[in-house]
């Protein structure tokens, strides 16, 4: 194991601890490291998310398909397939198990080739609040660039991001000042469908 992985996962465990004795929002669920470094997980194909769908050998069977709103879509042979929160690898197997009922050894290839799902809310004191589309992974600093920074009147420290979990809606506290300035602080990726709110 890396060392810094070793670190990530030793800041993750003092956070986690930390956020137990707290009644206020944390940034611990943010410290989660994958691979190399602490990244959010693999990309999950979403509603009104794109794909290239193709079997080798047959190109009858190609297509470009939208996910529906109900996070399905529609493939010859197999009629309706959950794609949404799978990552193109398992939707590629998924298909490939189907479609073995009708032909033998199919090879299935899944590209996501237009993002649509990955969509970030922006409230309160920022320049441009608004509905921001992702093209691809991106940290609260990043949002709030692309919402043109905070305003005057914003407080840094109080940046709460709300996050449906298991359910629920979660609050972790963001401090600005922190990520901006601090040398140790863990980059925080933010997830579909968070809402960061500047009061």
């Amino acid at each position: 194991m890396k060392l810094q992985e070793l670190a990530c996962m030793a800041a993750g465990v003092l956070l986690l601890g930390l956020a137990a004795c707290a009644d206020q929002p944390t940034m611990a669920d943010n410290a989660q490291c994958r691979g190399d470094s602490c990244r959010v997980d693999k990309y999950l194909i979403g509603p009104g998310d794109v794909l290239h769908v193709s079997v080798w050998k047959d190109q009858g069977l190609d297509r470009v398909i939208t996910v529906r709103p109900d996070g399905m879509i529609s493939f010859p042979l197999v009629n309706d397939v959950q794609a949404s929160g799978q990552t193109p690898q398992q939707l590629q197997k998924t298909l490939t198990d189907k479609l073995k009922q009708y032909m033998s050894e199919p090879e299935v290839s899944v590209v996501v080739q237009e993002v649509h799902s990955y969509a970030v809310s922006v409230l309160g004191e920022v320049k441009t609040p608004g509905r921001y589309e992702l093209k691809g992974q991106a940290t609260v600093l990043d949002v709030l660039a692309q919402a043109g920074g905070l305003t005057e009147f914003a407080s840094p420290s109080r940046i709460v991001v709300l996050r449906d979990q298991d359910g629920a809606k979660r609050r972790i506290l963001f401090d600005y000042d922190d990520a901006v300035y601090s040398n140790s602080a863990q980059p925080f990726y933010v997830r579909p469908g968070d809402i960061i709110t500047v009061p």
